[in-house]
């Protein structure tokens, strides 16, 4: 049985009451030696009510407090949850919210355990994406360097040769400044620095134009490009965003759509569905799909779902999160859909011009 401190103290306060009124009323007619030992069994009480009840009270609740930190220390948080109700007795609140304290860093301390791993990875990645082209371009130079100094005696490298190193070095640099350019823009629009400049455009306009700038690569992937509906392509589809921005977008979302896809009988669909709140903007292609266990990571910074697959086919592996930012920015969210063997759709909505006034600038 628990008992209350409250309980203890009555008990207590009873039984020394009781005891020392018994001695008063019988105390005239004891004799000396049963007076001391009225005495003795009046001490002997108090004492154990007094141990029984720091027993009961303390040592069980300091127990109690232990035991609940051992929980937190294996990360048994639902063993918890009933623990923590509002108890009057003030070692029992004292113990919860030792408790709970204790919760809340083990939680934070796990928070910062996934941070660090996170950012282990990240500098990983972006310390072998950063050493690829450079080292590249490196060897380049350097073997055009060597073959100069060697001129006088072999006659030096053929002009030709030595042009395509020039040519290799000089991509593998673009590849570079194209990764750091992306780092930037990617820790601005993290950091709300970039500002999307609002206006009204043709989003059917801005499609037709990605079309015709992706068609050779798409060609080359054995991939057919589709507006849908295809009614769109001879009308006018306004929005308000910023077309710079959303132009990025669309730009990172299609050329994965013709990249993942299938290689030769490929199927990129670019669908526009107007609606009351807005556009729904969807690229589907019929591709591999992606496997669940990765859909929700797709947009981290070099996550990649085939690495050495993405790595030869180029790509710095920021599109998708800086794709997500700016979606994000435009007070809209990004969306997967993607089945095994059958495809995937991205998609996201933009408003229409009347559904915000002014031309004003967002974050």
């Amino acid at each position: 049985m628990t008992l209350s401190s409250r309980t203890v103290a009555v008990l207590i306060a009873l039984v020394v009451a009781g005891v020392l009124t018994t001695f008063a009323y019988v105390a005239p007619t004891l004799p000396t030696h049963q007076a001391f030992l009225a005495a003795g069994i009046t001490v002997a009480a108090c004492f154990l009510l007094v141990y029984l009840s720091f027993e009961a009270l303390i040592f069980r609740e300091i127990n109690g407090i232990y035991s609940r930190l051992e929980h937190i220390k294996r990360k048994e948080f639902k063993k918890l949850s009933n623990k923590f109700l509002f108890r009057p007795e003030p070692l029992q609140r004292i113990g919860d919210e030792i408790v709970q304290m204790a919760e809340r860093r083990q939680q934070e301390l796990d928070e910062l355990k996934r941070l660090q791993a996170l950012r282990r990875e990240f500098l990983a990645d972006v310390s072998h994406e950063l050493k690829t082209p450079l080292f590249a371009a490196q060897g380049f130079v350097h073997t055009i360097l060597d073959e100069e100094e060697d001129d006088a005696e072999y006659g030096g490298m053929d002009p030709a040769i030595r042009r395509k190193f020039l040519q290799r070095a000089a991509a593998s640099l673009d590849a570079l400044d194209a990764l750091v350019k992306d780092l930037v823009t990617i820790s601005q629009l993290e950091k709300g620095v970039i500002r999307m400049r609002r206006q009204r455009f043709d989003l059917v306009a801005l499609v037709k134009e990605l079309f015709e700038l992706l068609e050779q690569h798409a060609e080359r992937r054995g991939t057919t490009l589709e507006l849908f509906p295809p009614h769109l392509a001879e009308k006018e589809l306004l929005v308000i965003a910023d077309r710079n921005r959303i132009r990025q977008v669309l730009t990172n979302l299609i050329d994965n759509a013709i990249k993942y896809g299938r290689e030769h009988n490929g199927h990129v669909i670019v669908a526009l569905t107007p609606g009351r709140n807005g556009v729904r903007v969807a690229v589907r292609d019929n591709g591999a799909g992606i496997a669940p266990e990765h859909q929700a990571r797709i947009f981290e910074r070099f996550y990649r779902v085939d690495k050495s697959r993405s790595r030869a086919a180029g790509g710095s592996g920021l599109g998708l999160a800086i794709s997500k930012h700016i979606v994000e920015a435009h007070k809209s969210t990004i969306h997967i859909n993607s089945v095994l063997n059958e495809g995937t759709t991205l998609e996201f909505k933009l408003p229409k011009p009347k559904e915000i006034k002014g031309h004003e600038n967002v974050r």
